[in-house]
């Protein structure tokens, strides 16, 4: 479906029959109410959002009336994506309703973080699906099916290239697997927005800090709540954090996508500096 938002487009798929539109968060934007197109056309309908998750880049609307036929995607096995299936990418790229481009998977379990230009959240989302189908503007929200017309992600993005000034790279984009897609919706529709979001975190504040040649070298932590992962583990404002498990952390989105791969109640070795010293910690992750 598209999905026309006040200063975007984009799609989404109907997750069920009740009326409720599964979509990227940064497709609405700040925006309650929209305007809904099918993609085999007919009048819009209007829907409004009943939640938006930006830390994991999806969001759920809900029709004002369900229109009568309507019938809710398949979504497929998350566990079962691997390289090479043909898939299809869904949309309406530049506005074109109805679209779709063919491409293969072209890997899985990307983390993926995104940009704040041109309306993005800034998530680092984990165990994306790569994908070489083309996804254009407008794609984003819509569906990445394969050959047994489940869906299997939710395209969210195109990688860029910098060498051509951060335009699109050719052939290589990003959808959010279906498992994610599921455990978000299914919160938002029950409970109005999500309870667990089944991603870790080391509950602190921090901040990039740069060396004497003003490189990317750490972490600083900024606020360490006690009662948080980092803050039962010790670490205190000041700190500055330099390696998690085997990654080496020089950034806050190093650090994001680090902790995207993991899980709350993970137990993980911390390297950080005080002072002068290098020291090393033992966290249990917390809950984002």
């Amino acid at each position: 479906m598209q999905i026309d938002a006040a200063d975007s487009l984009g799609s989404g798929v109907v997750y069920d029959t009740k009326g409720h539109i599964v979509t990227n968060a940064h497709v609405i934007g700040q925006e309650k109410s929209f305007k809904v197109t099918a993609a085999t056309g007919g009048q819009a309908v209007t829907a409004r959002l009943v939640s938006s998750y930006p830390e994991q880049d999806l969001a759920v609307l809900k029709l004002d009336t369900v229109p009568q036929g309507l019938k809710a995607a398949k979504f497929g096995d998350s566990a079962t994506v691997d390289m090479g299936q043909i898939v299809l990418a869904m949309g309406s790229p530049l506005g074109l309703s109805g679209s779709v481009t063919q491409g293969i998977v072209s890997a899985t379990g990307r983390t993926v973080s995104e940009g704040r230009a041109g309306g993005g959240t800034g998530a680092t989302i984990g165990n994306m699906v790569q994908t070489s189908a083309a996804i254009n503007p407008g794609n984003s929200g819509g569906a990445l099916v394969n050959l047994d017309s489940e869906v299997i992600g939710i395209p969210t993005l195109a990688a860029t290239n910098p060498e051509l000034g951060g335009g699109s790279a050719p052939g290589i984009g990003f959808a959010i697997p279906a498992s994610m897609v599921r455990t978000v919706a299914d919160q938002i529709i029950k409970n109005g927005k999500v309870t667990d979001s089944g991603r870790a975190a080391l509950n602190i504040t921090g901040r990039t800090v740069l060396d004497d040649n003003y490189d990317p070298a750490g972490v600083a932590v900024v606020e360490a709540p006690a009662d948080g992962a980092a803050g039962k583990a010790g670490l205190k404002p000041g700190d500055v954090i330099t390696r998690l498990a085997d990654t080496d952390i020089t950034t806050i989105t190093s650090l994001s996508e680090a902790l995207a791969s993991m899980k709350p109640g993970d137990k993980v070795t911390v390297t950080y500096a005080r002072g002068a010293t290098t020291q090393k910690t033992e966290v249990t992750l917390g809950e984002m």
